[in-house]
């Protein structure tokens, strides 16, 4: 049986400075480990501006037999980014690496990569951390709107870091195009190269590993959909700053979707624009996810065995406030794929969303007796909003949280008995305020820091 743990909290966290100088570095940010499996580890790092190096290597500290293994990164992508796909490594085996120069001469700081366990057929799956956010704007008051600041809150950055987590899954509208920026691909890079080189962040890039999906700010101008004409810039930037797996499925090679396992849990990351058409072209047009992309979700969520399926996606999915870009403004595609869920009694399904400037939990019981949720993590940087009387029936009560905040999730327990713990947490609180904030399900008979509920029917999960 898997049980599905609501844990709502606002969490005050001492928020101190990132203190290391990294002015004498040449790069532009620090390194990021992507997509990460049992025998492979994805690395990216950026070289500053006006840096002469002809390619940087990844020297990776092999832990068997200490010895220096020095691999030049791919050619240089958009931006003087650079990948690796480091390969041959072994299952749950923590390494030390640095980016540095030909001669090992470091450019970065000794870093961390940590492998998946092989744990089938052997052990229980072992316990997982993930972070969760989305909405990161990062204030240039030159290409910004006069008035007051709309980005702020960046020492949350340095509250996320101390978390001890596998892996950060980033919501969308991770960076803010600016309308100086959506006319040029140079715009694209200078957006991007703004945002991952503010110093708070340069903690949390350095640890655990990095999954991303993109939404309007970071595809396009604000609301965009599939009409916006230059799809090609959004992707060349995206893939070149992200180190995703491989994206794209079969019949639409262009999008951003993908997947990974981590443990025992299934992400589905999926693009919300290049099919989009908004919902103000009438019912027989407008769409979402389109055609292709809902089919094949609905073939890899039906053929997952995964405990929980998590889908991530930039808007809400379950709330039933048809405004905004919520897809209760698309009732058509809404059906389709609810319905097909619960006609192919696929259990576990929890949407991941961004976009809406504030977190909540909605979950709604589908005709055959399957729950689908959707939490959704907004803002980490940008402005928050307290969306409270906004009409959606399907929040659950005393989960709204208007200040900027990020997501936690937790699954241990036996292979079995997979409990899902969601918390949201926030770091702008007067200091000494504390507030808990649950989901009024089933109760258990479990101990916790902080009043949380379990949901203990299998349909609820």
């Amino acid at each position: 049986m898997r049980y599905l743990s609501i844990l709502f909290a606002l969490l005050i966290v001492g928020c101190n400075q990132d203190s290391t100088h990294r002015s004498e570095l040449k790069l532009n940010a620090s390194p990021v480990v992507g997509d990460v499996g049992m025998r492979s580890a994805k690395v990216w790092c950026q070289l500053a501006s006006g840096n002469q190096l002809e390619k940087p290597y990844v020297y990776l500290l092999d832990s068997a037999d200490q010895r220096m293994v020095a691999t030049p990164m791919a050619s240089a992508q958009l931006g003087s980014c650079f990948q690796l796909q480091l390969s041959d490594l072994s299952p749950g085996t923590r390494y030390r690496y640095f980016i540095g120069d030909e001669h090992g001469t470091p450019l970065s700081e000794m870093l961390t990569i940590r492998t998946q366990p092989l744990w089938q057929y052997r052990t229980d799956p072992p316990e997982l951390n993930f972070l969760l956010g989305s909405c990161t704007y990062i204030n240039e008051p030159e290409y910004d709107r006069p008035g007051e600041p709309y980005g702020g809150g960046y020492a949350i950055f340095n509250t996320m870091a101390q978390e001890e987590f596998d892996a950060m899954l980033w919501l969308g509208d991770n960076v803010y195009l600016r309308e100086a920026d959506v006319g040029s691909l140079s715009g694209f890079v200078h957006r991007y190269n703004h945002t991952r080189s503010l110093p708070e962040m340069q903690a949390l890039l350095s640890k655990g590993s990095h999954y991303a999906i993109w939404d309007d700010h970071d595809f396009g101008p604000n609301d965009c959909d599939g009409s916006w004409i230059h799809p090609d810039w959004s992707r060349a930037a995206f893939e070149a700053f992200w180190p995703n797996p491989d994206s794209g499925i079969p019949a639409a090679t262009e999008l951003t979707t993908t997947h990974f396992l981590y443990g025992d849990v299934e992400f589905f990351l999926l693009d919300n624009r290049s099919h989009r058409v908004n919902h103000d072209m009438g019912p027989e047009k407008r769409q979402v996810l389109g055609e292709a992309q809902r089919n094949w979700l609905l073939n890899a969520l039906r053929n997952s065995s995964a405990p929980f399926k998590l889908v991530a996606i930039g808007g809400q999915m379950v709330s039933d406030a048809a405004i905004y870009e919520n897809f209760a403004q698309f009732p058509e595609e809404r059906a389709l794929l609810f319905n097909a869920i619960d006609e192919l009694d696929i259990r576990g399904v929890v949407f991941l969303s961004g976009d809406r400037h504030n977190s909540e939990l909605s979950k709604m019981k589908l005709p055959g007796g399957n729950w689908v949720y959707d939490l959704t993590v907004s803002p980490l940087t940008s402005g928050s909003y307290d969306h409270e009387d906004e009409p959606n029936t399907n929040r659950e009560p005393g989960t709204m949280v208007g200040l900027r905040n990020y997501g936690v999730l937790n699954v241990a327990g036996p292979r079995k008995e997979r409990v899902l713990t969601m918390t949201v947490k926030n770091a702008d609180a007067p200091s000494g305020e504390r507030a808990a904030r649950a989901s009024p399900v089933h109760r258990a008979a479990r101990v916790a820091p902080l009043r949380h509920f379990v949901a203990k029917s299998c349909k609820d999960c």
